[in-house]
C-alpha cells in the first residue's frame, strides 16, 4: 500500500498542476518528471509522507488522539523535510517545535484536500464505525469542515472497501455515498482542484471505470490539476484489491527514491502494517 501510495504521488508530481501540453506529451508511463517547485524525479511529496505518518501510528498501537497524531506529523516532517506542501502549511510546520504548539496556533478551516490525501492507510481498522471515527479525528486537526472530514472519510471507506472484500468494484461508490453526507461525483470530468468534494469524485471516478494500475495512473494525471493526490489514492487504494491489474512499467519500481525513507523504508513499515491489520481480524 505506503509503496504504490508512493509510486502514484511521484508519478503524478510531475504533473501537478501542469500546463495541459506537458500532461499531453509526457504522460505516458515512460519516466517519472521534475515538478515545477524542484521535485525531482521519482521522489514522493506530502501525500505520502503525511500517509506514512498515519501508518506508523497504526503500527505503534499509541493513542489514535489529536495530540498523538499531530506529533507524528511533525515527526515525519522533522526528520525528512521535503517539497510538496502548501508553502504556507510546510513554513508552518517548520516553525513548530511541537505538538502543543501546532494544536494551539492551527486554523483547522479548510475544505481542501489535506486530510484525504493521508487517509487510505485509515482503511485497515477493521469496521466501518472504527474508520469513520478514525477519519474525523485525523481530519479534524487541520480541515475540521464537513467536506474535509468527509473527503477524508470517503477515501479511508473505499481503501477498507477493498481490503474487507465488502463488495464489487461495481457497489464501491454506493458503499462510499451510504456511510458520508455529501453527494459525491462520480462521473467527475475537468480539472481537480485542491479541494475535497472534487478530489474524492475523481477519486471514485476512476476507481470505478479503470481495472489496471496503468490506467489509474494515466487516467488520474488526465483530469489536470492537483493529480498527484488522486494518483496516490488511486494506486494505494488498487493495491488492497484483486479487481485491479498491477502492470506498472518496471520503472516506477525501480527509479522511485531510495534514501532513508523511500522504497525500502516503504515496503517494510507496509509489511508492519498490514502484519498490524492482521490482528484485527
Amino acid at each position: 500500500m505506503l509503496l504504490e501510495i508512493a509510486i502514484g504521488d511521484a508519478y503524478g508530481a510531475g504533473f501537478e498542476f501542469a500546463e495541459r501540453e506537458k500532461i499531453n506529451r509526457f504522460n505516458n508511463l515512460t519516466a517519472y518528471h521534475e515538478h515545477g517547485l524542484g521535485i525531482a524525479p521519482g521522489h514522493y511529496t506530502d501525500d505520502t509522507q503525511m500517509s506514512l505518518a498515519l501508518a506508523e501510528l497504526m503500527i505503534s498501537g499509541e493513542a489514535w488522539d489529536k495530540h498523538t497524531i499531530t506529533r507524528k506529523f511533525i515527526d515525519c516532517f522533522k526528520r525528512d523535510q521535503r517539497l510538496g506542501y502548501a508553502k504556507g502549511f510546510y513554513a508552518f510546520l517548520d516553525s513548530i517545535s511541537g505538538a502543543d504548539e501546532f494544536l494551539a496556533k492551527i486554523k483547522p478551516t479548510s475544505a481542501a484536500n489535506g486530510a484525504a490525501m493521508r487517509s487510505v492507510p485509515i482503511g485497515l481498522f477493521p469496521t466501518v464505525e472504527k474508520v469513520l471515527v478514525k477519519a474525523e479525528i485525523q481530519a479534524s486537526i487541520t480541515h475540521d469542515t464537513p467536506i474535509g472530514i468527509a473527503s477524508s472519510q470517503a477515501v479511508a471507506l473505499a481503501s477498507h472497501y477493498f481490503y474487507y472484500k465488502l463488495g464489487s468494484k461495481a457497489q464501491l461508490g454506493e458503499f462510499v455515498q451510504s456511510h458520508t453526507d455529501i453527494e459525491w461525483n462520480t462521473n467527475w470530468q475537468g480539472e481537480v482542484a485542491c479541494c475535497g468534494y472534487e478530489t474524492v469524485s475523481a477519486l471514485l471516478t476512476v476507481l470505478l471505470s479503470e481495472n489496471s494500475y496503468s490506467a489509474l495512473l494515466t487516467q488520474s494525471v488526465e483530469f489536470g490539476g492537483d493529480v498527484d493526490t488522486i494518483a496516490a489514492c488511486a494506486l494505494g487504494i488498487a493495491s488492497t484489491s484483486d479487481a485491479y491489474q498491477n502492470d506498472l512499467p518496471s520503472f516506477l519500481y525501480d527509479e522511485l527514491e531510495n534514501n532513508d525513507y523511500g522504497k525500502d523504508y516503504l515496503v517494510a513499515r507496509a509489511k508492519q502494517l498490514h502484519t498490524t491489520a492482521l490482528t484485527y481480524k
